[in-house]
């Protein structure tokens, strides 16, 4: 049987004080916990020692860089855009709170970014009329029309992104793709990997006939259509966790600020080059891995130093 409950986490304390008695100067990355533990432990130890999940952290790091290359392929601006999320778990929320902050750094207060961003759950649309809402649902609650299907939401919300965090396969169908494409000029589509995609790239091209801006979690083929190819490229962690590790090894911090994530994602937006967005790529070939971990961990350790 798995521990839990308080024999868990004396267990987490006790390998965390062991390895900071060792190492004084030790990073941990929290990689693959639990939901039910993720935000928890984070919340129990991002003051205490230096430390991030990357499953919260570095996907909101990747998943902003990739709605900064899509803004700047739109010629808008993060603080323009507005974000539907399927699913309401660590990675939503990790996402979602790294999104308030690249806003407020444009400029909108707290309370104008939370306005952007609307949530989806098991149950329909998250709203401020529903009961029992954990802390992460309450704060992205808005006063709307509850709506039970993903695609009457998007009616009712009119996003300009819908980002995949529920791993439902086929969820984001040719109803919701072709209804982003109806609202949006150039609609922003980011999917879960592997099997557990929301919509395949060729899927996603086809039913917004090609306006859309694409990214999955999973590899996919380039995708010919109408004449143009588009070359897919992965939203996924492995962009930024080794640069992020790296920075903070090299700058040593006594705890990890959440504004070094941001300073990841930045770093990672701006090694998309225009021929990259021109292909209906929001990153940078995984092949520049080594050149891209030393842009964001030059950040990270700057954002360090910055943050004191």
């Amino acid at each position: 049987p798995r521990v839990d409950g308080e024999e868990y986490y004396a267990f987490v304390q006790e390998f965390i004080e062991a390895a900071k008695a060792r190492w004084p100067q030790v990073i941990i990355q929290f990689e693959d916990f639990a939901n039910r533990h993720a935000f928890a432990l984070l919340d129990q130890w991002k003051d205490k020692t230096a430390c991030f999940n990357d499953d919260i952290q570095g996907t909101a790091a990747v998943a902003v860089a990739g709605f900064y290359a899509a803004a700047r392929a739109k010629g808008s601006s993060l603080s323009e855009e507005k974000f539907l999320f399927l699913g309401a778990g660590e990675a939503a929320g990790g996402i979602a709170d790294l999104l308030v902050e690249a806003m407020m750094k444009e400029g909108l207060s707290q309370e104008e970014a939370i306005n952007r961003i609307f949530l989806f759950d098991s149950h329909g649309l998250v709203t401020k009329d529903r009961e029992g809402l954990t802390p992460l649902k309450q704060k992205f609650a808005h006063e709307l029309e509850p709506q039970s299907t993903f695609l009457d939401a998007i009616g009712e919300v009119k996003p300009t992104a819908i980002v995949g965090c529920a791993a439902q396969a086929g969820s984001f169908n040719a109803y919701v793709l072709s209804a982003m494409a109806r609202i949006n000029e150039r609609p922003i589509i980011l999917s879960n990997p592997t099997s557990r995609s929301e919509c395949t790239a060729r899927e996603a091209y086809t039913y917004t006939e090609g306006t859309c801006l694409f990214a999955s979690g999973s590899p996919f083929p380039q995708v010919e259509l109408n004449g143009k190819t588009f070359i897919p490229r992965q939203s996924n962690n492995s962009y930024v966790f080794p640069g992020i590790g790296l920075g903070l090894v090299t700058a040593s911090p006594r705890v990890v600020p959440q504004s070094v994530f941001l300073s990841a994602a930045e770093a990672l937006s701006k090694k998309v080059s225009d021929e990259d967005l021109e292909n209906g790529s929001l990153f940078p070939s995984l092949t520049k891995i080594r050149e891209v971990s030393q842009s964001i961990a030059a950040a990270v350790a700057e954002e360090c130093f910055t943050a004191g």
